[in-house]
């Protein structure tokens, strides 16, 4: 039996309306959690870019373009103190949701939508892939493409993915290879050593590309005879498509899952993400809708999550769930992908509070934290609402001076009143 079910947040049909980044390949790369790196160079810079060129040649690059890229270059060793510092911060499942499912990309993102429209309906149509999708990865991956030209976020990848290549021996097969993918797209023409610009360990574009998915999953598909995950983002939403697709095995017209409601006294030891029942098996255990809507008769198999433990939603993640997580395998991650994508195409909040969580704060208490912490010396990186490395550093350095714990960098409700009574 297809799903058919009403909605509150989606619908559960498998026709008509639907719910539902280096964040993407970076993380796939399993990257985001790596030890710190330790600079291992078997011989110096020179003479490994001099070694390398033999790999070079054997993908196909030109003495050319290997110049180019290579003439002058100096290795950005700063990449090893980045990937040391990429457990900074930890989050719990409610913050991580509340900061970047924001008032700022909700808003944004409408935007986009209305803006791009006609895109969407045509990636749609040519993969399949729901446009709130497309939005949350989007929104999530680079802001919309506001980033880009940041460059406190985007520096020129070639002379990061050199100094990985070279010194970082227990992922160096890796980085090499990504080295060569890059070399091999500026050999194709698609993009130039000075616009391929990327996070620290070479994600690049709208949605965060690394070389490897820009080389293979990439579509031309704005007709320019280029493939480009910057300007236009025809190409990087089309080829982020294209990748969940064929990688993530994303299914058309199907959603990501929806909110559930348990029962008094239900086992939650029952919820993970491994075992997978059907839903009318759910609808036995006493498992309805949110809004109390029976699962009986629907036979699609889903895993109940807990995202918040014990308390807060409950959520039962069916097949593109996995589609989406396949871009970045976190689940909380995939979860802001969707739940953003659900919020920008108009639905409201999930109904279970997160336990031990608060609201977030809006777009306007944002900026006013942003501006209240600059006034006392903590550096935010600017007022606009968007809350990122800058302001959660500088939010935690209020925190540890007033006494405010634990001082996890989160703008909180208590960081704001904090602040407007001058403490």
């Amino acid at each position: 039996m297809t799903l058919a079910l009403n909605r509150r947040a989606f619908t559960l049909g498998l026709a008509g309306s639907l719910a539902g980044s280096l964040a993407g390949s970076l993380a796939g790369a399993g990257l985001l959690a790596a030890p710190a790196l330790a600079q291992q160079a078997a011989q110096p810079f020179p003479r490994w870019v001099e070694t390398f060129r033999a790999r070079a040649r054997a993908r196909g690059v030109s003495d050319a373009t290997y110049n180019r890229v290579f003439s002058g270059l100096k290795p950005d060793t700063a990449v090893y103190a980045q990937d040391r510092n990429q457990a900074e911060f930890t989050e719990q499942s409610w913050q991580y949701l509340n900061r970047r499912v924001s008032d700022w990309r909700i808003a944004t993102g409408k935007q986009r939508a209305q803006q791009y429209a006609g895109l969407f309906d045509r990636i749609e149509k040519a993969f399949g892939v729901d446009r709130r999708v497309m939005l949350g990865y989007w929104g999530m991956e680079s802001a919309f493409g506001d980033v880009l030209d940041n460059p406190k976020h985007m520096t020129p990848i070639f002379p990061s993915l050199a100094a990985l290549a070279w010194g970082d021996a227990r992922r160096r097969k890796y980085w090499e290879t990504e080295l060569l993918n890059a070399l091999v797209i500026v050999e194709r023409g698609w993009g130039t050593p000075q616009e391929m610009r990327g996070s620290w360990a070479g994600a690049m574009g709208h949605t965060q590309w690394m070389p490897e998915v820009w080389l293979n999953m990439g579509v031309d598909f704005d007709g320019d005879g280029r493939i480009s995950p910057f300007g236009k983002p025809d190409d990087a939403l089309a080829g982020t498509a294209n990748y969940l697709v064929k990688r993530g095995k994303y299914r058309r017209g199907e959603p990501w899952g929806f909110e559930a409601k348990l029962p008094g006294g239900f086992n939650t030891d029952l919820a993970d993400n491994k075992t997978r029942r059907p839903l009318a098996q759910w609808g036995e255990l006493g498992v309805v809708t949110v809004e109390g809507q029976s699962l009986s008769g629907y036979d699609e198999p889903a895993r109940l999550w807990l995202p918040g433990g014990d308390g807060g939603p409950a959520l039962l993640l069916l097949h593109n769930f996995y589609a989406v997580r396949s871009y970045n395998p976190s689940s909380n991650y995939a979860l802001a992908v969707v739940h953003l994508g659900d919020r920008i195409m108009g639905e409201g909040p999930f109904v279970a509070s997160w336990p031990g969580g608060e609201r977030a704060l809006t777009l306007a208490e944002l900026q006013e934290v942003q501006q209240r912490l600059t006034a006392a010396g903590f550096n935010t990186g600017g007022a606009d609402g968007r809350v990122g490395a800058d302001t959660m550093r500088a939010v935690r350095g209020f925190q540890q001076k007033v006494g405010i714990t634990p001082a996890d960098g989160y703008a909180s409700i208590a960081v704001l009143n904090a602040l407007r009574q001058g403490r």
